[in-house]
């Protein structure tokens, strides 16, 4: 499908410029993203036809990427409904002990994140673990959130999540690649987080008891969730099928290199065997409506910004970037991980935030030259910087789950942009300069 026009960079910069607006309004993202694509298209010149064939065009480009995104739904509700993240958390918190009581919270929610579990719901399931251990240990709760948030932004960007699916396909590469790839600037977060969170131990407010007067009656029963082997299956078996392919390439074992097991298929069929093995094969039905119901917001999201991702790419915005970044003399590498910084602050999002700098400025940062993997990892650790906004869903989950006033959870939010911007910074010297 030929556009036939080519949009004026301004009306597409105020085009994307009405749809951040209008998300920060509270407008309906998809409705945001929608309204913004067709106002710039008709501003730029085109015409009502013209516009149409844009949107559709954009829309067509995220296809693969909601397919993706879809099968992801299979394998979060099974983690998530079966009891098997609890079962991590909760074994991951026990084994470290007290004494290491910051850094296993941490690191739970980071393994639970990583495993395909949306970040919000990671910290839900390790609260009422981490508020215990607070008030066991004289943790504040601004600690134990910068732990649980800052753990969880390091598994998100090395997770089968909807966010690394949207980086990976906006740029054409595996998603196993990219999950790789963040793996190291994902352990500097980490230590981050644990860092700040130590320091931050005794500031704030305490662990009250009404706090956790209720956790005892809302908390799954031990007895009730499955056992550590059955839960690390549906993780495990994901796990080492995404990644047979990088093996077989660096080994050079042609069976393994010529297998090409796509997310589409490993992670649907990761949580079956999961499910099966736990004995939970009758609730697959519940399980995948459970994850289907997840992604659809994302998946309409992906649809809003395909079409904003439309108009970008049929202006002259990207040409005109590349010029404006060559004439100021500054390193056009940094482009990738400031698009995904910003566009996931305009979004209180990282998923919406990675989807928008990959299809509005990929094109972009591809013309400096920048290899796909590298801009794909820089981009999606930008996503996680400043993605946790009070505008944003995330904000609020996270304040409730802890049990904080806004105007303490709030205070949480420079310590979490730390935590962020050493995965970006650690990406970008790794893939950008390096």
């Amino acid at each position: 499908m030929e556009v036939g026009v080519t949009v004026s960079w301004w009306a597409a910069l105020v085009g994307l410029a009405l749809a951040i607006i209008l998300i920060l309004k509270k407008l309906n993202p998809v409705y945001s993203l929608l309204l913004g694509a067709i106002v710039g298209s008709i501003l730029g010149g085109a015409n009502l036809v013209q516009t149409i064939n844009i949107l559709i065009i954009g829309s067509q480009s995220v296809v693969g990427t909601i397919l993706r995104v879809l099968a992801a739904g299979m394998l979060a509700g099974v983690m998530m409904e079966s009891g098997s993240a609890d079962t991590l958390a909760r074994t991951i918190v026990t084994k470290l002990g007290d004494r290491l009581a910051i850094f296993a919270l941490a690191l739970a929610t980071m393994v639970i994140t990583a495993v395909g579990v949306f970040i919000p719901v990671a910290v839900l399931i390790v609260a009422p673990v981490a508020l215990e251990a607070g008030k066991r240990m004289h943790i504040s709760k601004l600690a134990l959130l910068v732990a649980l948030s800052g753990g969880g932004k390091a598994g998100n960007i090395i997770s089968p999540n909807p966010n690394t699916i949207a980086a990976a396909k906006g740029f054409g590469v595996d998603l196993s690649q990219v999950m790789i790839a963040d793996f190291i600037p994902a352990l500097f977060g980490l230590a981050m987080a644990v860092l700040l969170a130590t320091l931050l131990k005794n500031k704030g407010s305490e662990v009250l008891d009404q706090d956790i007067a209720n956790l005892a009656a809302n908390a799954t029963q031990p007895e009730d969730l499955p056992s550590l082997k059955s839960a690390l299956v549906t993780p495990v078996t994901a796990i080492i099928l995404l990644l047979l392919n990088p093996i077989g390439s660096i080994f050079h074992v042609k069976i393994l290199t010529e297998l090409n097991l796509d997310a589409l298929y490993v992670l649907p069929f990761a949580a079956i065997v999961g499910a099966l093995a736990m004995g939970q094969g009758k609730k697959l039905r519940s399980y995948a409506q459970s994850g289907m119901a997840r992604m659809t917001d994302v998946v309409l999201i992906l649809l809003g910004a395909g079409a904003i991702g439309g108009l970008i790419t049929n202006s002259s915005l990207p040409a005109q970037v590349i010029n404006l970044i060559k004439m100021s003399h500054v390193s056009g590498t940094l482009l990738a991980p400031i698009s995904g910084i910003l566009m996931a602050a305009a979004a209180a999002s990282t998923s919406t935030g990675v989807i928008l700098a990959t299809g509005s400025f990929g094109k972009a940062i591809l013309g400096f030259g920048v290899a796909p993997l590298a801009a794909a990892a820089m981009v999606h650790t930008g996503g996680i910087v400043i993605d946790h906004l009070p505008h944003g869903n995330y904000f609020h989950v996270t304040a409730n789950a802890m049990h904080m006033e806004i105007a303490e959870r709030s205070q949480c939010i420079l310590y979490e942009s730390l935590v962020g911007i050493t995965c970006a910074i650690v990406a970008t010297v790794m893939f950008g300069f390096f």
